[in-house]
C-alpha cells in the first residue's frame, strides 16, 4: 500500500515538484505507483507505448539506445530524486530510448493521463517541467558534441573531471582529496557512456596513465594533473578514436 505522506515528502525534494503546497503534493502522490526493480532489469524499451513518467526514489537507472549491430550508447544516468521519461508522458508518443536499472531501484511512477489531469489543475508545475526538460536537452547536446568532436581519451578526461567536481560538491569539506575518485560504473557501462567499446576505453586509460595525467588502482582513479586533463578535455582537434 502506498504511503501518501512518505511519497509527498520524497516528491517535495525533486526539481519537478519543487514549490508545490503539501495539498498539491498529496494529490500527485495519490495517483503515483511504487515500482521496485532488481539490478539490470528493463523498465521500458525504445518504441514501446508511453505509459507515464518516473521519479527515482532510490537507486540508479540508465537511459540508452542500442544500434542494429548491438552497440549500446548510454544517453544519461539518473539517480535518487531525479525524474525521467517526461518527454513521452507529455506527447504520448512511444519511448524514444530504453531504460534499465544499474542497481536495485525503487521508482515512483505517474500514469500519463492521471498526471496530465493534475497538470491542468496545477499549471504552475509546467515551469518546473520546462526547466527539467531544458536540463535534459542540454545534457544530450553535450553528449552529441562529445561524440562528434572529441576522441575517447578526451571524453574520458572530461568524465573524470566531472566525477571529481561532483564529489567536491557532495562533500564540500576541507581537507578531502577530491582528486581521488571511485568509478561509479563498470568498464562496459563507462564505455557505453563514452560511446566506445571496452578495448578502446582500456587504451584511453593507458594513455592518460602513461602520460602522467592519472594513476589507476582498480576502480580508484587519482587525477595527477588537473590542468593537463582540462586542456585535453577541451582540445578542439581529436587525435583519433
Amino acid at each position: 500500500m502506498v504511503n501518501i505522506s512518505e511519497l509527498r515528502d520524497c516528491l517535495q525534494n525533486t526539481l519537478i515538484f519543487r514549490g508545490l503546497s503539501p495539498t498539491q503534493l498529496a494529490n500527485f502522490a495519490a495517483v503515483a505507483q511504487l515500482q521496485s526493480y532488481n539490478k539490470g532489469e528493463i523498465i521500458f524499451k525504445q518504441g514501446s507505448e508511453s505509459s507515464g513518467f518516473f521519479v527515482i526514489k532510490t537507486g540508479r537507472i540508465k537511459l540508452f539506445k542500442v544500434s542494429p549491430n548491438g552497440k549500446e550508447q548510454i544517453l544519461n544516468i539518473f539517480g535518487s530524486g531525479e525524474n525521467f521519461a517526461e518527454f513521452a508522458a507529455l506527447d504520448g508518443k512511444p519511448f524514444p530510448a530504453s531504460a534499465a536499472t544499474l542497481e536495485p531501484t525503487e521508482l515512483i511512477f505517474f500514469p500519463r493521463m492521471a498526471f496530465l489531469d493534475l497538470l491542468h489543475r496545477y499549471p504552475d508545475l509546467a515551469i518546473n517541467i520546462l526547466i527539467s526538460l531544458s536540463q535534459h536537452l542540454r545534457h544530450l547536446a553535450a553528449v552529441i558534441e562529445d561524440l562528434s568532436f572529441k576522441d575517447v581519451p578526451q571524453r574520458l578526461a572530461a568524465y573524470l573531471l566531472n566525477l571529481s567536481d561532483s564529489r567536491a560538491t557532495e562533500l564540500a569539506a576541507p581537507g578531502v582529496n577530491v582528486n581521488v575518485v571511485t568509478l561509479d560504473l563498470t568498464k562496459s557501462q563507462l564505455a557505453a557512456t563514452l560511446g566506445t567499446i571496452s578495448a578502446t576505453l582500456s587504451r584511453a586509460f593507458y594513455r592518460l596513465s602513461s602520460e602522467g595525467l592519472i594513476s589507476v588502482n582498480g576502480s580508484q582513479i587519482e587525477l595527477l594533473d588537473r590542468d593537463r586533463l582540462q586542456e585535453l578535455s577541451q582540445s578542439a582537434t581529436p587525435e583519433g578514436t
